[in-house]
């Protein structure tokens, strides 16, 4: 093992050591559910090892916690969308209701299109579902944003760049 990938899992084991038990108490109390809690404490430490520099915080609870927050987000986010989908599930007949299997196949891509979008810039955003999922032309677009046709041109490349870069 290099002796950089040994200082990086030394830190990692003294900030897990020293900080996992407050950030399971940290966020069972944001989330009220023990089990959530550990999973996210999890995730925390999963980025915390995909960092490629130091991990050496000079405020250690506040770096766990900044990286905790935005798991708690996307969190609350995959839930609000897992029950919008489950809430249109349930008015649909019983015979157009999907199966176990594909409900799961489909929030998946829920999640992974809502967190392709949460990535863009707002404009970007916003041009890119009034493209794909309105229909609008770019001129459309473009009143509608108040805003030029070329600049509704350069916001659906950066849009399906951005697409791009995220794709498998």
């Amino acid at each position: 093992m290099p002796a950089a990938e040994f200082v990086l899992q030394r830190e990692v084991q003294t900030l897990y050591s020293n900080h996992h038990g407050w950030l399971h108490g940290w966020l069972r109390k944001k989330l009220g559910c023990t089990h959530n809690a550990a999973d996210l404490a999890h995730d925390t430490f999963v980025r915390v090892l995909s960092k490629t520099g130091p991990v050496a915080a000079t405020e250690p609870r506040a770096y766990l916690a900044t990286i905790a927050h935005g798991l708690v987000v996307d969190f609350h986010r995959r839930r609000a969308l897992e029950r919008a989908y489950l809430d249109t599930l349930a008015a649909l007949p019983e015979p157009q209701t999907p199966s176990p299997e594909e409900r799961a196949l489909v929030l998946e891509a829920l999640t992974a299109i809502d967190a392709m979008l949460d990535g863009m810039k707002p404009p970007i955003r916003q041009a890119f579902i009034l493209s794909q999922l309105d229909g609008l032309t770019y001129k459309e677009i473009a009143a509608r944003l108040g805003v030029t046709v070329r600049s509704v041109n350069n916001y659906m490349l950066k849009a399906l760049e951005h697409c791009y870069l995220l794709a498998p």
